[in-house]
This record gives structure tokens, sequence and C-alpha cells, in this order.
């Protein structure tokens, strides 16, 4: 099942408590094109899409296990990718009062880390740290939740993107991403969008 609920994250935290930004759902800080309006529901969602990739377009529903392509404008140059939002794995609201300064922005909230799998399809290869993680964002219930500063995305299964020095076409990274999202959502959603585009969206069931 895709939703993951471990007993304690394998995420090493440093002792610098993390500052929270909570965002407004009506945009992103990263250019992602969220529109704010809740997150469309993928419960009609054919099952003989799953484990195939979508067709490229402007964003929308995507099936468990549906990779879609979009494309990056990176250092080197404009880079095609694969992209499937594999799992999303949520702590405890003790474990996210422990990440932040600020408790009360943590209240009612969990951790959840967001693992999205991003292969490299086309164009040059990329020497420098890949821009393809930012585009990604972490919703809940149709809002978007709270992003984590500094928060360490070397989770068990994650790669940092700002250590993979050298990616080609054919290759592949896992790259997570940190948001709290309140504990009593009942699905959290994880976004992907080109600059500007509309986001693809994964819904995962709470529980």
């Amino acid at each position: 099942m895709p939703y993951h609920k471990p007993a304690r994250l394998s995420m090493a935290v440093s002792a610098v408590l993390l500052a929270v930004t909570l965002s407004a759902c009506q945009g992103d800080d990263d250019g992602a094109g969220t529109t704010g309006q809740p997150a469309p529901s993928s419960k009609d969602a054919s099952p003989a899409a799953t484990a195939s990739q979508a067709e490229a377009g402007s964003g929308g529903d995507v099936a468990t296990g549906e990779s879609v392509t979009g494309k990056v404008a990176e250092e080197e140059g404009p880079v095609t990718y694969e992209i499937t939002a594999e799992k999303v794995d949520l702590g405890t609201e003790a474990e996210a009062a422990a990440l932040v300064q600020d408790k009360a922005d943590a209240k009612g909230k969990v951790l959840a880390i967001a693992h999205v799998k991003f292969t490299h399809t086309s164009g040059p290869a990329i020497s420098s740290s890949s821009d393809v993680n930012d585009g990604t964002t972490i919703w809940a219930d149709g809002q978007r939740g709270a992003i984590l500063i500094g928060a360490p995305d070397d989770a068990a299964g994650c790669e940092d993107v700002y250590d993979i020095d050298s990616w080609k076409a054919g290759e592949s990274h896992t790259v997570c991403t940190s948001y709290l999202v309140p504990a009593a959502a009942k699905n959290v959603e994880v976004h992907w969008s080109e600059e500007d585009g509309e986001p693809y969206i994964w819904t995962f069931p709470n529980g």
C-alpha cells in the first residue's frame, strides 16, 4: 500500500530547530502554479492507468503508481523527466513538535515525507544540482501543507538532490520533500508541476 506510517521516521534531524513556512493555499512559494482550489479526487482514476505513463499535458489527477512527463529548465539546458510520486511517510504529532521552534506551529499536525522518483529521459547530462524537485509540494484534503525550511531530506530511501553531481539520461533518483500536514486529514496529496504549469496530483489515503 503506498501510504506508510512507520513507528518512528528514520530521519536525522539537526540540533537546530526548523522554521515553518505556513502557506496559504492561494499560491506556491516555489512557482509550482497551484490554483488554491481543492485537489481533485483520484477515486475515478481508471485502474488500467496504474503503473502506466500519463500523457504529457497541463496537469491533473494521476493514479497511484502512474508516471507523468515534465520538462525542467536546468542550468545545462532543458531536461525531460518521467516523474512518479511513490509514497508518503507520515510521522507522529510528537515528532512534528520536536522539529519546530514554535510548538504551536505543529499542533494537530504530523510530518509528511513525499518520495518522488525522477527519471532523466532526454536532454543534457546534469553536472550541478537539479531543480526538478522545486515543483514538488504536499497538500492534505485540498489544502497546502506547511513547508519545513531546512528539513533534511535524507530519510531512508531518499537522496539529497544537492549530492547528485552527475545525472545522465536513463538514470533515476528518488528525492524527498518534507511538509507538516493535519494529522486528521483523510488524504495526503503530492503535487508536481512545471514552472508556471498546472500541477499533477497523486492522492494517498491517510490510513
